[in-house]
């Protein structure tokens, strides 16, 4: 088998794929396209860094390659919908950046609290005015880390170590989890309102939507200072600047932007309370030996054993397993993704059932489709290879059963979700050729069509009540696709999915909730696969 290696990779990883058996490596650096198309044909297995981009013409001609690694994190350089279609996995290395993304979060931590670049830059113009930039401590100062995976959890321990008192926002924690962490999990908006310092450390929303905006800043500490080490898009910059010219933020420590590079004239660099760094986070000597280190076994453990790890876009399923349960694929992921969206508080356990005909079936993929669901929302590059793994990680517990014993339907998933304020249970099956249905929500039964934008609603079951949805609806510009309704019985509680054209505002969910005898509406948003 044939390695080509196209990008500057560390020597200690290419001579580990060299002394590996069976294996013939090539390592071609600064290759055109049309180089890379000419000779990709040949190889079996790719490893690249940022600078090849292996588009989809690329993809196109390589007929022998099943595997391409990305020694680093981000795969942008990489069209994963080419290469899935292909039936090429496609796996980087998460751990390698984790503790020197870490290390430089500190790093900029601590320039942001004393004013380090700009007393050097007055000094080395001749300026000696040690009284300009008084700063402050980290001791006893609250850290609000937002974000504890990988990168935030070894942030908090490194925070630990100057003794700072540590906040943590991440629904997918669990309470005992933050304690091992020596972290005191709060809301969100607890969180901006104690915290000295904030730092972000979580994908950017799936709207691309900034994560702090004027909004969040108003609720903010003043003299607050904020550390971006995760993704230029959760600062809304516009915002950022306006709050450090009211005083409200004392400054902030970006090393990533909307766009890269960034713009030598942003008014990001105007701002002399902002501290900027060109994409440092995993540029250290080790970070680049880890990377490399970790790609190469993943790629010859995969070549040689068939083992994935790391897979960023599809799972290696064979053509007629895939054929079988891809239904029911596209059920549970959809199922998870509902369900996540309405539980409150970090997710403890989830227990899955298979009833029926789809008990026959290979559930493991339903079952990853339906974690992927769950953290579709949350985590960037999540599949359904990578997704027990992160639950493991989270300490969220899973608990899978199938029974042949057949109810109302002839197949049915069913998901529970346990947080540690309540429990939430959806069940799903498929009618017809593939046509997704909600047949159960918590102990309300129904047959809910699955769409885009969904509104679910649970009132108090009396007259009046669903004329006023509708009235409201109307009035905030929003079309009802289909309306599914549950109940128990006469005068007593009652549930209602409704199917709209377009994402309901923040308004007008406040007019749905002040409706009279409306207990609960939860808007529902699916990526539908």
């Amino acid at each position: 088998m044939k390695v080509l290696v196209s990008d500057n990779l560390s020597a200690t990883g290419v001579e580990i794929l060299k002394k590996e058996s069976g294996l013939e490596v090539d390592v071609k650096t600064g290759l055109s396209k049309e180089e890379l198309i000419k000779i990709i044909p040949i190889y079996d297995g790719l490893i690249v860094r940022s600078a090849t981009k292996v588009v989809a013409d690329i993809i196109e001609v390589a007929d022998n390659l099943k595997v391409i690694g990305r020694a680093g994190v981000g795969v942008d350089n990489i069209d994963l919908a080419a290469a899935g279609k292909k039936g090429i996995i496609v796996m980087n290395a998460p751990e390698g950046n984790m503790i020197t993304t870490a290390e430089h979060t500190m790093a900029l931590m601590m320039a942001l609290s004393r004013n380090i670049p700009q007393a050097s830059f007055a000094l080395k113009n001749r300026k000696w005015a040690p009284k300009e930039f008084m700063g402050v401590e980290l001791f006893e100062k609250t850290l609000g880390i937002i974000g504890l995976g990988r990168i935030g959890s070894n942030v908090a321990e490194r925070a630990r170590a100057f003794q700072m008192k540590i906040l943590g926002y991440d629904p997918f924690i669990t309470q005992e989890r933050a304690k091992l962490l020596g972290v005191e999990l709060v809301e969100m908006d607890d969180l901006l309102t104690r915290s000295d310092f904030i730092t972000l450390h979580t994908p950017g929303q799936a709207d691309g939507t900034p994560l702090l905006g004027k909004e969040q800043f108003d609720q903010m500490k003043t003299g607050v200072r904020i550390v971006n080490c995760a993704r230029g898009s959760l600062i809304d910059d516009k915002a950022l600047i306006s709050a450090i010219q009211d005083k409200k933020v004392a400054g902030a420590a970006l090393d990533v932007y909307h766009s890269e590079p960034l713009d030598l004239d942003s008014p990001l660099l105007k701002v002399n309370e902002i501290i900027c760094t060109p994409h440092l986070g995993a540029s250290t000597g080790e970070a680049q030996v880890k990377v490399a280190t970790s790609m190469c076994d993943q790629i010859i453990d995969y070549l040689k054993n068939g083992n994935v790890r790391n897979a960023v876009n599809v799972p290696s399923i064979d053509a007629e397993t895939l054929a079988q349960i891809k239904p029911n694929i596209t059920l549970g992921e959809d199922l998870g993704s509902f369900v996540s969206q309405l539980v409150d508080g970090p997710i403890k356990r989830i227990v899955i059932k298979y009833n029926g005909e789809v008990s026959n079936l290979e559930v493991k993929p339903i079952t990853n489709a339906i974690l992927k669901g769950l953290f579709n929302r949350s985590i960037d590059g999540i599949n359904m290879v990578n997704a027990p793994f992160i639950a493991k990680e989270r300490g969220i517990e899973v608990q899978e059963s199938t029974s042949n014993e057949v109810h109302e339907y002839t197949s049915t998933v069913q998901v529970q979700i346990t947080s540690e304020k309540e429990a939430r249970t959806v069940t799903g099956s498929i009618f017809g050729k593939g046509d997704s249905r909600i047949v159960q929500l918590d102990e309300y039964n129904m047959e809910a069509v699955l769409s885009k934008n969904m509104l679910v609603i649970k009132n108090i079951d009396v007259p009046g009540v669903i004329g006023n949805l509708g009235n409201v609806l109307g009035k905030n510009n929003l079309n009802i696709a289909g309306l599914h309704l549950g109940r128990q019985g006469e005068a007593d509680k009652a549930v209602a999915i409704i199917n709209i054209d377009s994402p309901p505002s923040k308004e007008a969910l406040g007019e749905l909730r002040d409706i009279s005898h409306i207990v609960s509406v939860d808007s529902v948003s699916l990526r539908l696969i």
